[in-house]
């Protein structure tokens, strides 16, 4: 991707339809979530910097700028030598310089490192921190956006699979690796197993005149002999390094080295973190709410990697902090030697990942899900015992993505967005009733309203001679009304599957607009997007981001 190819300066604003509809009415969403995006006052115990608006954040900002303790010169020096090594851009190095200032302050978002550059909501993630650094930059705060990509999880088979938007159906590949370990996602290198999904990817996709570029884009960024993570960061920074996002590698040895203080420092109160943190999950549950952690009495918010790279976690116990991996037992004293003389081997857990990252960098505010949401009300504690301030968090951009062949789909068969919300039998029933299937609609109608007359002669027959034989002639007519509605729905589905355009296109839309009973930026990829619509398809998006908005928008290409 060239500078010139995806840029906010090249969006056409106000070129899309967007509608918005409350996350109450998709199903799935939490309690707290859906009270975090309507009463976030009623929240402030749990996030005592929740931002209203974005001069919220800038007061907040002050903040950060007073506390923050790192040399920004060695910070940026660091990342610079990371973001030339994923060819960012200008761009991006111009954000860095940025970055050097006293009075610049970060806007972060992050997500584990998903093959070819994991779900949509990456892609959301980023460019809502994108816009609202740059509204904050407006409004007289400085800002820059900043991606933190978790490429210390270990957690591989979450990360290795993508589900693409094809021709006419969806295109599922997996990477599998020969290396069992629990090693971290970033230690993992390609194998050719990635030269041949990428080749299986370009036979299948849509063929189109974008797809040169589409596939381009992950030949140059997932290569035999890279690291998986550094890979995903490639091809981040080929789609969204012209917006000036400055991307992070947590494994980076530099800011390994410059981390090791706060981790340290965790360590040390690991006992008071892990207490701390029980508390908020007590006042969560007496609220109704959910903990999206379970935090038991061994907790430990570090993880440590063993001689032979692998993740393990570590654990409290009576006698010290205990590698299970390994079956070995250290002092806290040991630990924090060894943080401090090898800070490579240490990574935090999720407790304590939002913590490190705000320490390194000046963090005004995070752009996270609506389970990073619920992380940060337990997490909130371990910034109180490290006397940190807890970084106001608000949720990113949700958007799914209509395209023109969905929209079509919609208008011909009488549907509504929401109706992919619904089951699918009962739409299916409804489009056969009021489209396709009209007659047949029509027919079992009146053999239901001829039945019901016949059998209500016999009910009233039954009342005058014996008015115990009515309750049998209501359990029979349950029974009659069962079996015809049971017949009604094999010959609906007859019917769907004669009109095999209906049903194809139905597929279709439920499969690309709420795969798998979720949201579709749970599930497709932005290769598919691209493919079809080129890389603009990332402007488009970000013109339709609004900050302001705390609902599901519904973006109509």
């Amino acid at each position: 991707m060239t500078e010139e190819s995806a840029c906010p300066s090249l969006v056409a604003s106000g070129s899309l339809r967007v509608e918005s509809i409350p996350f109450s009415r998709i199903p799935g969403q939490s309690k707290l979530f859906i009270r975090y995006q309507t009463d976030r006052a009623s929240l402030k115990e749990f996030y005592p910097n929740a931002p209203e608006t974005i001069y919220d954040v800038a007061e907040f900002a002050k903040q950060v700028n007073d506390a923050y303790t790192l040399d920004r010169n060695e910070v940026a020096d660091a990342l610079a030598s990371l973001n030339n090594g994923l060819d960012a851009g200008e761009r991006v190095a111009a954000a860095i310089d940025r970055l050097r200032e006293p009075t610049t302050v970060a806007v972060f978002t992050g997500q584990q490192s998903g093959l070819f550059g994991g779900p949509l909501y990456t892609i959301y993630k980023a460019l809502t921190a994108i816009k609202a650094a740059d509204e904050l930059t407006r409004a007289g705060t400085p800002a820059v956006a900043m991606f933190w990509a978790a490429t210390e999880d270990h957690d591989f088979d979450e990360v290795a699979s993508v589900t693409i938007a094809g021709q006419d159906e969806s295109i599922h590949l997996t990477y599998h690796s020969a290396d069992e370990r629990d090693i971290p996602v970033g230690d993992r290198i390609l194998t050719a197993e990635i030269e041949r999904l990428i080749g299986e990817l370009e036979l299948r996709i849509a063929q189109t005149e974008f797809s040169r570029q589409a596939i381009g884009q992950l030949r140059d960024s997932w290569v035999f002999g890279e690291g998986f993570g550094r890979a995903f960061l490639r091809q981040l920074a080929k789609q969204l390094g012209c917006f000036g996002m400055i991307f992070v590698d947590p494994q980076d040895a530099a800011l390994k080295r410059l981390s090791g203080p706060i981790m340290a420092l965790a360590a040390e109160k690991a006992h008071l973190i892990t207490s701390e943190i029980q508390k908020r999950d007590a006042r969560l549950t007496e609220e109704g709410l959910h903990r999206q952690v379970l935090v038991e009495d061994e907790y430990f918010p570090l993880f440590w990697e063993t001689d032979d790279g692998v993740r393990t976690p570590l654990r409290l116990t009576k006698d010290g902090v205990r590698a299970r991996a390994v079956n070995r037992t250290f002092s806290i004293a040991e630990i924090v030697g060894a943080i401090a003389e090898q800070p490579d081997r240490f990574s935090a857990g999720v407790m304590l990942r939002a913590v490190v990252q705000d320490f390194l960098f000046p963090t005004a505010l995070y752009i996270g899900g609506a389970a990073e949401i619920a992380y940060f009300a337990q997490s909130g504690a371990a910034y109180m015992v490290l006397e940190r301030p807890a970084t106001p968090i608000v949720h990113r951009q949700s958007f799914t993505v209509v395209e023109p062949r969905h929209k079509r789909t919609l208008d011909a068969y009488g549907l509504t967005f929401d109706d992919v919300f619904a089951d699918k039998e009962d739409v299916r029933t409804q489009i056969v009733e009021k489209v396709i299937g009209q007659d047949a609609a029509h027919l079992f109608a009146e053999v239901e309203e001829e039945i019901n007359i016949e059998l209500r002669r016999l009910d009233e027959y039954f009342a005058a001679v014996d008015p115990t034989l009515a309750a049998n002639l209501a359990t029979r007519r349950r029974k009659m009304l069962y079996h015809i509605a049971a017949l009604r729905k094999k010959a609906y589905r007859s019917e769907m599957r004669r009109n095999s355009d209906a049903d194809r296109r139905l597929r279709r839309l439920f499969g690309e607009l709420y795969p798998s009973g979720a949201l579709q930026e749970r599930t497709l990829n932005i290769v598919g997007l691209i493919d079809r619509y080129g890389i603009d398809v990332i402007d488009w998006i970000y013109s339709a981001i609004d900050l302001e908005d705390r609902g599901h928008r519904v973006v109509y290409l």
